[in-house]
């Protein structure tokens, strides 16, 4: 055979080859294509940077979620928050007024022996006038030890020196001490450091 029989062939291999290679497929970027359309179906076309701001919008999406229940979950225990303190100022009312009621009743209690004196010390002087003073006088003793049970002190006696934050001076006269009470007109009471009713006395003052 001679060599310008063999060109022929030689020329058709190399077509044939030139064609096997034009077909190979790019493996490589079909598949990104398709798992980019798989991620994300209808975003064909996107480029990186619109990409990127979809995810962000969708990652934003799902926190607002979140925040939603969230919100809700604090609502919830606010409003558990809110009846429990409606409970507690109910029964913390309810525990005041009982308080009350007991204080009222405990003086009530500890002053029916004294109404009793008071009665009997009465019925004695309609007989017997001259002994309804002595009578009387019973009865302020015993009443302020009623007083003084409760916890209530006296203030405001002839000879005790004047303090404006238990007495109150309802005239100033002439004497040989200043701010020395020498005449009460009514006595005072007070409650460890808390005034119940200030004296109201005269206060003497020197010359």
């Amino acid at each position: 055979m001679t060599d310008d029989q063999r060109k022929p062939d030689d020329t058709e291999t190399k077509t044939i080859d030139a064609e096997t290679e034009l077909d190979v497929p790019d493996t490589d970027t079909d598949n990104l294509d398709e798992d980019q359309d798989a991620a994300f179906p209808g975003l064909d076309g996107l480029d990186e940077g619109m990409l990127g701001q979809v995810q962000e919008m969708m990652a934003k999406l799902g926190r607002a979620d979140e925040l939603e229940k969230e919100n809700a979950d604090l609502k919830g225990r606010l409003a558990r928050l809110a009846a429990d303190f409606e409970n507690y100022r109910r029964r913390t009312q309810e525990d005041v007024q009982a308080a009350q009621g007991q204080g009222v009743s405990k003086a009530a209690e500890a002053l029916m022996p004294v109404y009793d004196d008071m009665d009997r010390a009465v019925t004695m002087g309609a007989a017997d006038p001259a002994k309804l003073v002595p009578g009387m006088q019973a009865v302020q003793g015993k009443i302020l030890n009623v007083f003084s049970s409760l916890g209530l002190e006296v203030t405001g006696k002839e000879g005790e020196a004047f303090d404006p934050q238990w007495h109150e001076a309802l005239q100033v006269v002439p004497g040989d001490e200043d701010d020395v009470i020498v005449q009460v007109y009514q006595l005072g009471f007070r409650m460890g450091d808390r005034l119940v009713r200030p004296a109201r006395v005269v206060v003497s003052k020197k010359g």
